[in-house]
């Protein structure tokens, strides 16, 4: 069994996450950063923020921690994502530039 201690700034982000706070979620990003959701790319804050709204925070997401695995600067967490959009184990693959997200890459867990 991985580690589950989270690392930062993938912990905070994933408190804001559980929290349903849109502003910490959306300032854990660079401002170019991106999200790859199964293969769909949203790059910057305004289409992170588009694609938040219907299928993460809007969707009320929370993911309980199951497994977490650091290599070089990339984190990744793997836990059981529950939300009114989408259901089930997902793994998210963190890309960190010191305390910020540059990318995080969701696919099944």
């Amino acid at each position: 069994m991985a580690d589950q201690t989270v690392p930062e700034p993938v912990a905070s982000f994933l408190d804001a996450v559980n929290r349903h706070d849109e502003a910490a979620f959306l300032d854990a990003f660079a401002e170019d950063g991106a999200v790859d959701d199964w293969g769909r790319v949203f790059t910057g804050r305004e289409q992170i923020k588009g694609w938040s709204d219907g299928e993460f925070i809007g969707a009320r997401g929370t993911l309980a921690v199951e497994e977490v695995e650091v290599s070089g600067t990339t984190i990744t967490v793997i836990g059981d994502w529950r939300s009114q959009h989408a259901n089930g184990r997902s793994r998210f693959d963190f890309e960190v530039d010191g305390d910020t997200l540059t990318r995080m890459t969701i696919r099944e867990g």
